[in-house]
């Protein structure tokens, strides 16, 4: 096989094998709209605190299937709840619900 120099860093590779999926799997129970999400970005393009605080319920989304919480506490301490990705969400998500949900998950767990 030919060397070209490059593979996958570590920090871009993930376990699915090794992922704590306790705070993902409490969500769809709790609001089986997640399990709907088709990742368009329509939530991400809309959102007001976006580009500052990096906020984006489908990244949420994808970190939570990964694992990552610190990641997706990090964005969530950014929603201003303005409900903006609700309105052009085109499955209908209540995106407002499922950030709220998550919270009160996080809440739930650090007890």
């Amino acid at each position: 096989m030919i060397d070209f120099g490059f593979g996958l860093a570590p920090s871009s590779s993930v376990n699915l094998d090794e992922v704590d999926l306790s705070r993902y799997d409490a969500l769809v129970r709790m609001e089986p709209d997640a399990l709907i999400c088709m990742g368009c970005g329509s939530c991400t393009a809309t959102c007001t605190a976006g580009p500052w605080s990096g906020m984006s319920v489908r990244k949420v989304l994808l970190a939570l299937q990964r694992g990552q919480h610190a990641e997706v506490d990090r964005m969530m301490s950014g929603c201003m709840l303005c409900g903006k990705c609700q309105m052009v969400c085109p499955r209908g998500i209540n995106t407002r619900h499922l950030i709220l949900s998550l919270q009160r998950i996080k809440t739930e767990n650090a007890i």
